[in-house]
């Protein structure tokens, strides 16, 4: 309503301003026209006496002939007959003489002129009539003035200003009235929208009714229930996954629990006992850290990344870092790379490389081949990590990226993929596993994750 209703208010100030100078300068021209008029009248008692050029003015006006152009007895009017060179004929004496000029180009065909001045202390409006005076013999000019006090224009003046406002004010009422009804009418559906949003549970995220809805609000709503729908599976995500650990980390805590009593007990040997809890704590350990990571992933994707990483140096590293299981493996291990230039933090990309790196030698068997191939083109880079190992069935494919949904390998906690399409999909990549297969045999599986590259641009201004 301020949007409407102030550049309205603006527009009627100004408005008004302008109206009112109109009607101002239509007062004066009308009481101007009086004042000619009775300039003229006088001029019409003015006689000349004399021979040529030398003749004598003299003039007798009756105040009589003044009274038929006075409005009412809130002016007074006064005048004054005197020779061009100011000799006072007729009229009143302390009226000052007009020492102005004919404009050229006037509103009249008489030799009038028009000015503000004052009278024993009042202010006054003056008409100058320049009369010829012509008689048998005899010519002269007289100078008329013809002055008026100005109550009445004032007041009038000042009626058609509180007439003009009145007006003003009544159509911004009516505007006013018009806007709140209509603004009113048109955001009902919004508040009705906004109220049942509010009455709404906390953990109601099902979907707005579009069926009632207005035109222009459907657009609104539909993607306030895509939005609820992202929120419902995100919050069914989470529910699933606390459900989940809280079950992985219970079965560890409880085995854990078993081993301690079985070797206080006596019934296992302190070293096997002392071992089999190692594993235990391993295991518990390992699945706690994963699940920091999957939180850690969740923080990051809400920053803005501002470091280009080289995922090749980064793979490089991590296989350096993995190369004692790749050793203790003895598996047939070569690594191709190329440059690739990513920008994202530096933890996300090395737990990415990480994860799957270490997957593929879990899954490897002793001796067998795992190739790491990273290429690119100007967009994209692929990295490939080909194992031997026995790759996945097609049920264990579909929740493979799934929490703890691990694959036939032991000792895993399932959370390994989930990281890496987390942290795939915050870096705008793709994700997927596939079996590589000959003569209708898996020989093993194909790891492939596919990431933007910084445009070389980019990478150009950043080393300036």
């Amino acid at each position: 309503m301020l949007g409407i209703l102030l550049p309205v208010v603006l527009f009627i100030m100004i408005d008004t301003v302008v109206i009112y100078r109109q009607a101002l300068a239509a007062v004066n021209t009308a009481y101007d026209r009086t004042l000619l008029a009775s300039a003229k009248s006088i001029g019409e008692h003015i006689s000349a006496t004399g021979e040529a050029d030398a003749a004598k003015l003299s003039a007798s006006v009756p105040y009589a002939a003044l009274e038929v152009f006075e409005a009412d007895n809130r002016s007074r009017m006064i005048y004054r007959i005197s020779s061009t060179n100011g000799v006072l004929i007729d009229g009143f004496q302390d009226l000052p003489a007009w020492r102005g000029q004919l404009p050229q180009l006037g509103p009249y065909a008489a030799l009038v002129d028009f000015y503000d001045d004052t009278y024993r202390g009042d202010a006054v409006r003056v008409a100058v009539l320049l009369q010829p005076v012509a008689m048998q013999r005899a010519r002269a000019m007289a100078v008329v003035q013809v002055a008026e006090t100005l109550e009445l224009r004032r007041t009038l003046a000042r009626q058609i200003l509180i007439d003009t406002l009145l007006r003003q004010l009544a159509l911004l009422s009516v505007i006013a009235l018009v806007v709140f009804v209509v603004v009113q009418r048109a955001t009902r559906p919004v508040r009705h929208l906004s109220q049942l949003l509010r009455q709404r549970e906390a953990d109601d995220l099902t979907p707005l009714h579009l069926a009632d809805a207005p035109t222009e609000l459907q657009p609104l709503m539909e993607a306030t229930n895509t939005t609820m729908s992202r929120l419902k599976d995100l919050l069914d995500n989470q529910k699933r996954f606390v459900r989940d650990t809280a079950h992985q980390l219970r079965t560890p805590l409880a085995v854990l629990k078993v081993q301690v009593q079985s070797a206080l007990r006596g019934d296992v040997e302190p070293q096997q006992a002392l071992q089999e809890i190692s594993q235990t704590v391993q295991r518990a350990t390992v699945l706690a850290n994963q699940m920091l990571s999957l939180a850690k992933v969740a923080q990051l994707a809400q920053e803005n990344p501002s470091n280009t990483i080289d995922w090749a140096v980064v793979l490089r590293e991590v296989a350096l870092d993995l190369s004692p299981l790749i050793a203790d493996r003895e598996l047939d291990f070569d690594i191709d790379t190329v440059p690739s230039p990513i920008q994202t933090h530096d933890w996300m990309l090395r737990e990415l490389s990480r994860n799957l790196l270490h997957n593929a030698i879990r899954y490897s068997p002793q001796g067998g081949p795992l190739h790491v191939t990273l290429v690119s083109d100007a967009r994209v880079a692929a990295l490939v990590i080909s194992d031997s190992g026995p790759g996945i069935s097609p049920d264990l494919q579909k929740r493979l990226f799934q929490p703890f949904s691990a694959g036939q390998a032991t000792g895993g906690s399932g959370l390994g993929l989930a990281i890496c399409l987390e942290i795939t999909r915050t870096l705008g990549g793709q994700i997927e596993l596939a079996n590589r297969e000959a003569q209708g045999h898996i020989i093993g599986l194909d790891a492939t994750v596919r990431l933007p590259l910084v445009p070389v641009t980019a990478i150009k201004m950043s080393n300036r």
